[in-house]
């Protein structure tokens, strides 16, 4: 079994037993981290110099729509209502196996490169069985930790929907790809929640969904959709429970934080989208006020970046903004900050890690879990000197900073470079798959493109 030694690093462990180090080793055994401390002595091992290095745990994306990575930009300039008119309204259907496959891929490596060690696919645009093979097989091949999040097909999608999910699928994915929960790919279930689906039919995805062992992930108070109190709704059917993740919660009311936290569920933040695009301000001080702790994620890569680095420095910044400005308004000082960025990166790590259910493998680095980790390289202009290590990851560090990746033990990527990629190559494949996506469209790639917003389901529709 391959051991690896990383030595005299800046080691942030994001495990409160284990601590932060100024200057230690940390030992791979295999796929688990064996040991970490100071001066570990020899050991017949690979061994990484990491002088000058930030070891922290990979990030950890809970809620991504991996396939629309063809759309890239696409919806630069759309609000929510528009990305419901152009992603369901047109593209969604249009997508052929290929480009589900096409798009899990590159868009998984895109996540490896920027340190995403875990990422929640969330998959809602399973539209045959074969959509949703190749989907699963483009993050299989990728090679990083992921749960393939089923989530129906683009058709079952158009709120407010009464559509019944395709089980018979979804039980045949189960059966066929993910007869065990061991593997470096997963299964959860993507459920379209009340906001987007009856409560009838809400209700027979959860218990079905539960019925094959799936964790559940849903949105749940996001724009206009988000304001028909979607918790207190799943809670009338008796269907709150800690196997859920809500993402968003930008509209929930304080009622359903608490209904949320008291449930031991788990949140999904996705605050530059939900700025950009209209979902509400970030739910983060309405979450913590109850105990619950959220983890973030990027959402929609149509959109923005695919990096954890802009997710955390956003949220940090809407959190503190929002709070600021309440205190301003009643002629406070803030002291001290409710939120840091300490809490940041354990939201961008632990919490992600919580909220798949893979807190007991990954999400920190501790002695025992898995090696997912990375490596920022702190000999940069933006990165040194380093006064404090935290500071820098959250407020300082991009993907260019990344030196080293480790998956399960395995480095996908050393010396800022993905091992084994042709980006070039991949460049080409993505190109065509985008220029034969929206030919079949027919809208232009230039950015010109502004879809006919979709408000069904709101109360924008009698306007």
């Amino acid at each position: 079994m391959e051991r690896t030694v990383i030595r005299n690093a800046t080691i942030v462990s994001v495990d409160p037993k284990v601590g932060d180090f100024h200057d230690a080793d940390l030992l791979i055994d295999g796929t688990n981290i064996a040991e970490i401390r100071p001066n570990l002595g020899p050991v017949e091992a690979q061994e990484i110099d990491g002088r000058g290095m930030i070891v922290i745990p990979g990030f950890i994306d809970t809620h991504r729509h991996t396939w629309q990575c063809l759309l890239r930009n696409a919806a630069a300039d759309w609000t929510l209502a528009q990305y419901f008119g152009g992603v369901r309204g047109v593209m969604g259907e249009l997508y052929t196996p290929d480009d589900m496959y096409v798009a899990n891929y590159i868009g998984a490596l895109e996540a490896l490169d920027a340190g995403i060690t875990t990422l929640y696919d969330w998959s809602h645009n399973n539209n045959s069985p074969d959509h949703a093979d190749m989907a699963i097989k483009g993050l299989r091949d990728a090679g990083l930790r992921a749960v393939y999040g089923y989530g129906n097909a683009n058709r079952e999608w158009f709120p407010v929907s009464d559509l019944p999910s395709d089980f018979t699928d979804v039980a045949r994915v189960r059966r066929t790809h993910f007869n065990s929960d061991d593997g470096l790919v997963t299964m959860a279930f993507a459920a379209r929640g009340p906001q987007f689906a009856t409560l009838d039919v809400t209700e027979d995805d959860f218990r079905k969904a539960r019925d094959l062992g799936l964790r559940i992930t849903l949105h749940a108070g996001d724009g206009l959709w988000g304001l028909n109190h979607p918790v207190d709704q799943l809670n009338s059917r008796g269907l709150l429970a800690a196997d859920t993740t809500y993402v968003h919660c930008c509209t929930l009311s304080d009622d359903e934080f608490k209904l949320i936290a008291d449930t031991g569920g788990t949140a999904s933040l996705s605050a530059e989208v939900e700025l950009n695009m209209g979902h509400g301000n970030p739910a983060t001080l309405g979450l913590m006020k109850h105990g619950c702790r959220p983890s973030i994620s990027i959402d929609v890569c149509c959109s923005v970046g695919g990096d954890m680095f802009g997710q955390m420095r956003i949220l940090l910044a809407a959190t503190r903004g929002f709070m600021n400005a309440e205190a301003l308004a009643r002629h406070e000082l803030v002291d001290p900050l409710p939120i840091t960025t300490r809490d940041i990166l354990e939201f961008a790590t632990l919490q992600g890690a919580r909220a798949c259910g893979l807190d007991s493998i990954t999400g920190s680095l501790t002695p025992g879990k898995r090696a997912d980790i990375v490596m920022l390289d702190t000999h940069a202009l933006n990165m040194f000197p380093i006064n404090n290590p935290i500071g820098a990851v959250v407020n300082d560090a991009h993907t260019g900073n990344i030196d080293t990746v480790f998956v399960n033990g395995r480095i996908v990527k050393r010396h800022g470079k993905l091992l084994n990629i042709d980006v070039r190559a991949l460049h080409k494949t993505m190109e065509r798959s985008a220029d034969g996506l929206f030919g079949r469209a027919g809208v232009p790639r230039d950015g010109s493109w502004l879809p006919t917003p979709y408000v069904r389901g709101t109360d924008a529709e009698k306007h």
